[in-house]
């Protein structure tokens, strides 16, 4: 059972990945993939640097994070050229991970940006955490620090949530406490492992 995940930032997607892995499933988590395939020394870091330039790079080294983010989230060509680097490296990696589960697995891939990849077809379910708007920007405000400004730019970065809604087999709302979250999150699992 291939399980695509997905939901805006801030949403919560994170805690339902790991409930989910609570429960045994087996998930592949595209933002880890996509650190670990630009860490230093990798031949993604080296593809970015040759696109991007070293002015990039922490004084040790490792790519600077935080100024790549305010690059590219700013300038869609940018976010294009860096995604054509990391993308084709986190499908090959989440490829290897994936063979390596067993058969009668739920493998869960958590990938942010699934509406904006059109490859929601390619799984067998797409789960979508949802919440409004509004409690994103609340969260990310509170949560993290940053201004309603900057959350609301990289909301707009992101797919709509009525586009992610639309690829969704299932929805997951997080309004609610990490109690009701956890019951719903069960609750999918259940139905999920049934059909694997």
């Amino acid at each position: 059972m291939r399980v695509g995940l997905t939901g805006g930032i801030a949403s919560g997607k994170s805690t339902v990945s790991a409930l989910l892995a609570e429960h045994g499933a087996v998930v592949i988590d595209a933002d880890l993939i996509a650190r670990e395939v630009v860490a230093r020394g990798t031949p993604g870091l080296e593809a970015v640097v040759a696109e991007f330039g070293a002015d990039l790079l922490t004084a040790d080294g490792d790519l600077d994070r935080p100024a790549m983010g305010r690059l590219v989230f700013g300038d869609p060509d940018a976010r294009r050229r860096l995604e054509s680097i990391i993308h084709p490296l986190v499908h090959r990696r989440s490829a290897e991970l994936e063979a390596e589960a067993a058969d009668s697995a739920v493998v869960v891939h958590d990938i942010p940006l699934l509406a904006e990849g059109g490859r929601a077809g390619s799984f067998d379910a797409v789960v979508v955490v949802d919440v409004p708007t509004e409690v994103q920007v609340a969260r990310m405000v509170a949560d993290r620090g940053w201004s309603r400004e900057d959350a609301e730019a990289r909301i707009a970065a992101q797919a709509t949530r009525e586009e992610r809604l639309a690829i969704a087999t299932h929805v997951v709302d997080n309004t609610g406490t990490l109690e009701e979250l956890r019951r719903r999150v069960a609750g999918l699992h259940d139905e999920l492992a049934g059909r694997a």
